[in-house]
Order: structure tokens, then C-alpha cells, then sequence
């Protein structure tokens, strides 16, 4: 057999066949990946209803806080907080679950012998999971917008720099939880801890500004705390810590979050580098 059989074979480039791109392949990943996100009742119960579940309860959490804190923009919150919530479970803990899922099967270490690389092989895996919560963080945001008659977004530029942030965070930390979890069924105890911190730490169910001057602080430096702030700030034009302001305004407030955000990108990277498994434990 000749080389170029071979890998006509291999479902790789021939000389005459179709060229093998990055966006090729990534859309080739992505759409089995939909396929069996699609197929898995479990997971799409996960992604779709519990998010919406938890913004009901995210409401009255809300109200009870504002009735003891005058002031406290209910709306705004509600709205930050359900994006926040549909990033971290359809997007984190979707993806650990699947990373685990095809670990077991061996998809991941067949597709290393083909043409994908690995960044590659985790982005493809992840681009159903991006695709829903982006969809479903639109439909948040437009019908919040409509029912609470808010206004449009203050600084689009850095509602698209918290997104990517939060988006490239919680892939990135949901390869490395996926090195810890045996299988697809535990997957909801090793996401837990991001999970509960990402709620309660980076101020989805409790605002930063009710919590102690030293809680909060610590809480700004958790790893999805930035970027769910820069999305606030850039659409309500506030983080919480100060008055609104404009376009202009925003990016001093938006300086820190956008520092400790790519910090936090960076490490979470380098952890799913490190310690990202391609098969299962012998």
C-alpha cells in the first residue's frame, strides 16, 4: 500500500481530496460531539433545565438580600447572575462530564492518531457546549432586557472580553476536573467546588458588594469572578463597587478584572496541559 493510499485510507489529505483545515476538523469534532450531546437526555437536562431551575431560586435570593440592602439593582443581578449560571453549568460541568465520557470510550486517544491536534481535539469537544450557552446567554439577555426594560449594554467590548474569558476559563477547567473524575456519574462531585464557588464566591447568588469589605476582596480573585464582572460592567456600566458610568468610565474600573482574568485563563491552561488525561487509568 502506498503512502498516499494510506492515508486517503485514514480518512486524512489526499492530493486530490478536500484540504484538512483547523476550522475543518474543529467543525467535524464539534458536530459529532452535537450529535451525542443531542442523544444523552441527562446531559441535555443538565444544560437546558437546571440552569433555568436555578435563576428561579437565583429571584427570591435576590429580593431577601434586597430587602435588607436599600439600593441593591435586583434586575441587573438577576440578569449577570443567570448568564453566570448558564456559563458555568452548561459550559463547565457539560464539558467535564463529556471529557470524561470520551475518555472512557477511547475517542480521545483515536482521534490523537489522526490529523487534530490536541488543542484541536478539547476545542472540538467543547464547540456544541460554547455554541448552547452562547445561545442560551442570548435568550437570557434578550428577554431580560424586554421584561425588565433595561438598558443597552454600556461597553460591548468588554461584555465580549468577560464572555471570552469566562468561556476560555471554564473549558480550561473543565479539562482539568475531568483528570480527576473517574467516571461520567462522579463528575458531579469533582465539579462541585468551582461550581459552588463560581456561585456563591463570584457574586451570582451573593453580590459582592453585601459581603464584608475582605470577603469581597478575596472573592474578586477567585478564577471566574473577573470575567463575570467584566460582562456587568460592560453592560450595566458597574461592578458594583461604584457608581455607574460610561463608555470611557469603564475601562479603569474594568483594568483589574481584565489582569487577574487573563492571569487566572493562563493558569488554568497550564493546568489542563498538565494534568489532562487522554485514557482511562490502567
Amino acid at each position: 500500500m502506498t503512502t498516499a493510499t494510506a492515508r486517503t485510507a485514514t480518512g486524512t489529505q489526499s492530493s486530490g481530496g478536500p484540504r484538512s483545515t483547523t476550522g475543518r476538523r474543529l467543525l467535524a469534532l464539534g458536530r459529532a460531539e452535537g450529535t451525542l450531546l443531542l442523544r444523552n437526555r441527562t446531559a441535555l437536562f443538565t444544560a437546558l433545565l437546571l440552569p433555568l431551575l436555578l435563576i428561579g431560586g437565583l429571584k427570591s435570593v435576590l429580593d431577601q438580600q434586597a430587602e435588607t440592602n436599600p439600593g441593591l439593582d435586583v434586575d441587573s443581578l438577576l440578569v449577570n447572575g443567570a448568564v453566570g449560571m448558564v456559563l458555568a453549568f452548561v459550559v463547565y460541568y457539560n464539558l467535564t462530564a463529556a471529557y470524561v465520557a470520551r475518555r472512557g470510550e477511547l475517542v480521545l486517544k483515536r482521534l490523537r492518531t489522526g490529523e487534530a491536534r490536541d488543542i484541536e481535539i478539547l476545542a472540538g469537544t467543547a464547540v456544541p457546549s460554547v455554541g448552547l450557552a452562547l445561545l442560551m446567554c442570548l435568550v437570557v439577555a434578550v428577554g431580560g432586557a424586554a421584561a425588565l426594560d433595561l438598558r443597552a449594554p454600556v461597553n460591548p467590548l468588554l461584555m465580549a472580553a468577560g464572555l471570552v474569558l469566562a468561556i476560555g476559563t471554564l473549558i480550561a477547567l473543565a479539562a482539568v476536573s475531568s483528570a480527576f473524575t473517574k467516571t461520567v456519574e462522579s463528575a458531579g462531585i469533582t465539579t462541585m467546588p468551582v461550581l459552588l464557588l463560581s456561585q456563591f464566591g463570584s457574586g451570582l447568588f451573593v453580590p459582592l458588594e453585601v459581603m464584608p469589605d475582605r470577603m469581597a476582596d478575596v472573592c474578586r480573585l477567585l478564577p471566574t469572578t473577573p470575567a463575570f464582572q467584566l460582562i456587568r460592567l460592560g453592560w450595566f456600566g458597574t461592578d458594583g463597587s461604584a457608581a455607574a458610568t460610561g463608555f470611557a468610565g469603564t475601562w479603569a474600573t474594568a483594568a483589574p478584572h481584565l489582569v487577574t482574568g487573563t492571569v487566572w485563563l493562563a493558569l488554568a491552561a497550564w493546568g489542563a496541559v498538565r494534568y489532562f488525561r487522554w485514557e482511562p487509568r490502567r
